[in-house]
């Protein structure tokens, strides 16, 4: 349904309920998401983002209860990923004068995706585009997530519609943040963030230092994805700098995956070690597990604990994708340990040891290798590395 956000300034987006997967396979999406366009109406007609594309045409049909898609002047697409950009070709064969407003990057973005011959109007950070009562102010932040990434803000409605920053996969029959469920809200802007942000983070506190120095009144924050932030708005700038700031909780996770339980009962033990200690942790068996959600309790915790029997002179594969991304995500502030079984090679640990030191997570401890099913010595073995890893945890400032 189509929603009035302030005076002549409207969402017109598309919500998907059914969505599990995003970017391919690569993030799951629990509560679905939304595709968030928004159209201000003035002497010049703009609208800001589009929608992906097999939601474009019941899209278009909710933008015709409001305008004549031949009367937009102005697209703007802060952004070329296509669940963003995706309506642009059946839109811009509507309105063919209009001019589509990029980044400078997005002036090698959007051509590349869709190579069409549109006027492209190239704007830079603190660039204005009047357009009546308003103008349109842009801001680049490039790598917030892409390098043609763009934030827009409308003056007198103190409008800022950042795109990816500060949104959420959250499918809702409510337009804005004080409408629902705040518990959910917080742990899929979170999960966005962890997923998709963290490695950006020295960035990210960087942007917003650079908006909040324009000194720009902001009433409502409008991302692409998820609810808009009206109550309150600033609340999630907030949570984004704690979370750039990337200062873990005093907790740990152990991440594994077992094959005849040995690794498992390796991991429990562990556990046991980290609760002696006084450190709260989670177990997650990896194979079984959401990988999105398992790097969201990473991203919380002081410690990480990788455990893996050994299996063709290697790790189980089910935990390759979780060390790749551990790797990519670039997690900083944190502490590792490794422990596994083994049955002939044993080279698990001294691998898990060698991939935590890759993604720059020094070791709490060594690790703990049991042959076979592991001994009543070898369990204690993990309950005392639980225990150094609790204290490397509280031994932190």
């Amino acid at each position: 349904m189509i929603t009035e956000l302030a005076t002549n300034v409207y969402w017109v987006g598309a919500v998907d309920w059914a969505i599990r997967r995003f970017h391919g396979h690569v993030l799951s999406t629990h509560r679905g998401t939304t595709y968030n366009s928004y159209l201000i109406k003035d002497e010049k007609n703009v609208l800001v983002d589009t929608v992906w594309d097999p939601f474009a045409q019941e899209w278009l049909a909710g933008l015709r209860q409001i305008i004549d898609p031949a009367r937009i002047d102005l697209v703007v697409a802060n952004h070329a990923e296509p669940d963003h950009s995706g309506g642009l070709p059946p839109l811009m064969r509507l309105c063919p004068n209009a001019t589509v407003v990029v980044s400078k990057r997005g002036a090698e973005s959007i051509p590349g995706h869709y190579h069409q011959p549109w006027h492209l109007k190239p704007v830079g950070t603190g660039e204005r585009i009047n357009i009546g009562s308003s103008d349109l102010v842009f801001i680049e932040a490039p790598m917030l997530h892409w390098p043609d990434s763009m934030l827009t803000y409308l003056t007198g409605r103190n409008l800022l519609m950042p795109n990816d920053a500060f949104g959420q996969h959250y499918a809702s029959a409510f337009r804005f943040n004080d409408q629902v469920n705040q518990e959910q809200l917080y742990e899929e802007a979170l999960k966005y963030y962890v997923n998709i942000l963290t490695p950006f983070s020295s960035l990210v506190t960087k942007k917003i230092e650079e908006v909040l120095a324009l000194n720009l009144p902001v009433d409502l924050i409008a991302p692409s994805h998820g609810v808009i932030w009206r109550q309150d708005p600033l609340q999630i700038v907030r949570r984004y700098q704690e979370w750039a700031a990337q200062k873990p909780e005093k907790r740990a996770v152990i991440l594994y995956d077992t094959m005849w339980q040995a690794t498992r009962r390796m991991a429990e033990a562990i556990g046991d070690g980290l609760l002696a200690g006084g450190v709260p942790h989670k177990i997650i068996h990896a194979a079984a597990a959401d990988r999105n959600d398992a790097l969201v309790e990473v991203f919380r915790s002081k410690a990480v604990l990788v455990g893996s029997p050994t299996l063709n002179n290697g790790l189980l594969p089910s935990l390759m994708p979780l060390l790749e991304d551990l790797k990519g995500l670039k997690f900083k502030n944190k502490i590792g340990a490794a422990f596994g079984s083994y049955g002939w090679s044993g080279e698990g640990v001294k691998l898990i040891e060698q991939h935590l030191a890759a993604c720059k997570i020094p070791p709490a401890a060594p690790g703990v290798l049991a042959k076979w099913q592991p001994t009543a010595d070898d369990l204690e073995k993990c309950r005392a590395l639980g225990h150094a890893v609790a204290a490397a945890v509280l031994a932190e400032g």
